[in-house]
């Protein structure tokens, strides 16, 4: 990973929402975390497109995502793709965090998106896998 900036990648077919992730965390999760290059999509095969394409630091996946949500996106991309970085699921039910866990999340965020909890969740998992 890049000491000068991470590209992170933002899932979920609504633009509000991708649009809360990237305001809420901003061109930096902390003071100690490298820049932010964003990319977004807003379906899976957009998803594995980006993936495929080059290469990502983080991806924040709504797991609420309709049609195919985060969750399937993410099992999809660990049994096809090699190296797949870590991600963050955004869930809207507490309960939900044992399965974003089980299907390999480094971490969640609940819904309705808290900007500070965002922050600290990206910068904690950036600073992980530095």
């Amino acid at each position: 990973m890049s000491e000068q900036s991470v590209r992170v990648l933002v899932f979920s077919d609504d633009v509000d929402t991708r649009q809360a992730v990237i305001d809420g965390v901003g061109v930096r999760a902390s003071k100690d975390s490298p820049s932010i290059e964003w990319t977004q999509a807003a379906t899976p095969f957009g998803v594995r497109e980006l993936i495929e394409g080059r290469r990502h630091d983080l991806m924040i996946l709504d797991a609420d995502a309709s049609k195919e949500g985060g969750m399937s996106v993410a099992r999809d991309l660990e049994n096809t793709i090699e190296d797949l970085p870590p991600f963050i699921l955004l869930i809207s039910r507490q309960q939900d965090e044992w399965l974003a866990t089980s299907f390999g999340a480094a971490a969640t965020v609940l819904a309705p998106i808290d900007p500070l909890a965002l922050q600290e969740t990206v910068a904690e998992v950036l600073a992980s896998i530095r």
